[in-house]
C-alpha cells in the first residue's frame, strides 16, 4: 500500500511532467535568409540570394590597420566565387571612426585601391542601439542558434554555410587567406 504522502508526491510529479510537456518550446532561431540589407549603391539586398552559398560577412573600414585585408578578401573572392562562395562587406564607423566616408567615397576607395568586386553594403552599425539586423543575427545566439559574440574591431569575420547556419566567428587578426578559412572553403 502507498501512503498518502507517496500518493501526493506521485501526483505532484505527474502534474510537473504534464506542465513541462505543455510549455511552449524555445523560439526558433531567425533564418539568415530572411535578412535584408541595403547595398553600397542604395539598392535592397536580400540575403535569400545567398542560398546554397558559403558566405563570409565582414565589417570593413578604410582607415584601419587591417584595411590591407581588402586585398586578401578580393583574392579569396576571385578564387572561390565560382565554387559558390560570397563575401559580403559591411562598412562601419564603429571602431576608432576609421570609416568616415559616405557610400560613394567608400565604394571609390575600395575599387581604386583594392579592386573590390565582392558585394559591399551601405555603412551600418555593428553594435549598440542602432545595430543592423544582420549583425544582431550574427552576434546573438538566440537568433543564429550557434553563438553569442561581440564585434570587437574592424575586419571581424563570420562564416555561414550553404544552409544559412552560422559556422564560426573569426577575429580581425585572422587573415582572409588563412588556413582556417581555406580549409573551411575546401571542406577540410
Amino acid at each position: 500500500m502507498f501512503t498518502s504522502r507517496q500518493i501526493l508526491i506521485c501526483a505532484m510529479l505527474v502534474c510537473t511532467i504534464q506542465a513541462a510537456a505543455q510549455q511552449p518550446s524555445a523560439p526558433a532561431t531567425m533564418d539568415f535568409y530572411n535578412l535584408k540589407a541595403t547595398d553600397i549603391s542604395g539598392k535592397p539586398y536580400d540575403m535569400a540570394n545567398l542560398k546554397g552559398h558559403k558566405v563570409m560577412v565582414v565589417n570593413t573600414a578604410s582607415e584601419c590597420g587591417f584595411t590591407p585585408q581588402y586585398k586578401q578578401l578580393e583574392e579569396l573572392y576571385e578564387k572561390y566565387k565560382g565554387s559558390g562562395f560570397v563575401i559580403v562587406g559591411f562598412p562601419s564607423n564603429d571602431f576608432g571612426a576609421q570609416e568616415p566616408g559616405d557610400e560613394k567615397q567608400i565604394a571609390a576607395f575600395c575599387e581604386k585601391n583594392y579592386g573590390v568586386t565582392f558585394p559591399l553594403m551601405s555603412k551600418i552599425a555593428t553594435k549598440g542601439k542602432d545595430q543592423s539586423p544582420v549583425y544582431a543575427w550574427l552576434t546573438q545566439k538566440a537568433q543564429n542558434g550557434k553563438l553569442d559574440s561581440e564585434v570587437k574591431w574592424n575586419f571581424q569575420k563570420y562564416l555561414i554555410d550553404e544552409q544559412g547556419h552560422l559556422v564560426e566567428m573569426l577575429p580581425s587578426a585572422v587573415e582572409p587567406l588563412s588556413d582556417k578559412v581555406l580549409n573551411w572553403l575546401d571542406g577540410k
